[in-house]
């Protein structure tokens, strides 16, 4: 229907508005975990300590703008006096944004707001959280495997929340079954220092860090040159046979 063309703009209007406000910002680290995390827990105290450390050391925070592990990361920030960006999202049951952001945005399409949070960020930070958070940390991990994105850390705080996953991932994927490479859980970090994650943020930033040396990142030609969304272009699918029409055999 003609409607559905006209959606692009609406979603280009998003993409804009995200690209002219986030691009004036310094080096950003997004903080993600559960909106069902009340103040005053461990995991709410610790995001807020972390990133009014790296507020502190410079960095701005983004998070989804929401309650729970992003309110404690905006009040961090935020009390810090650092730059606290939410990126907030329209849903259903409307989310309530917490009033801890310097900088808001409202997003329509969980795509923009996607690349919003990958293309301005050098690192991700990860709380204990449902499906919202083990969808970024996957997806995360996927851009990186792939050579989409250059490796930047992706850090697990809460070691207790994040064991069992740590060994499925290591038994089942990479030993049993042999889906993932031998060192890709090397692009994960998971510690319940705080100090030591801020510490691999700010190694990355300032360039001592090892992690592109430990994990390939050169792409040549074409496939190197980066997307105007924050990841490489890459290198377009090669058609090695005629495409079959619907009544050739094989379909």
């Amino acid at each position: 229907m003609a409607h559905e063309s006209w959606r692009v703009f609406k979603i280009m209007a998003e993409f804009v508005e995200g690209f002219e406000t986030l691009s004036t910002l310094p080096p950003g680290v997004s903080i993600f975990g559960s909106a069902r995390t009340p103040a005053g827990h461990r995991d709410y105290e610790n995001a807020r300590i972390l990133a009014a450390d790296l507020a502190k050391r410079g960095h701005a925070i983004i998070t989804g703008g929401g309650p729970g592990i992003m309110e404690a990361a905006n009040r961090g920030a935020h009390e810090a006096g650092g730059i606290s960006v939410g990126l907030n999202i329209a849903l259903p049951h409307e989310q309530e944004p917490n009033p801890y952001q310097t900088v808001k945005l409202d997003f329509n399409y969980f795509f923009c707001r996607k690349v919003m949070f990958v293309k301005y960020a050098r690192s991700f930070i990860i709380f204990p959280g449902g499906f919202g958070t083990m969808d970024e940390f996957f997806e995360s991990l996927t851009l990186i495997q792939t050579l989409k994105i250059d490796p930047f850390p992706v850090i697990c705080i809460g070691t207790e929340f994040w064991r069992g996953l740590h060994d499925w991932i290591g038994t089942t994927l990479r030993d049993k079954y042999k889906t993932i490479s031998e060192n890709d859980l090397d692009l994960v970090t998971f510690t319940d220092d705080l100090e030591e994650a801020a510490q691999i943020v700010e190694d990355f930033i300032s360039g001592k860090s090892e992690l592109g040396r430990m994990y390939p990142t050169f792409v040549e030609g074409q496939g190197r040159r980066p997307a105007g969304e924050g990841t490489r272009e890459g290198v377009k699918s090669r058609r090695s046979a005629p495409m079959l029409r619907p009544d050739e055999p094989g379909i």
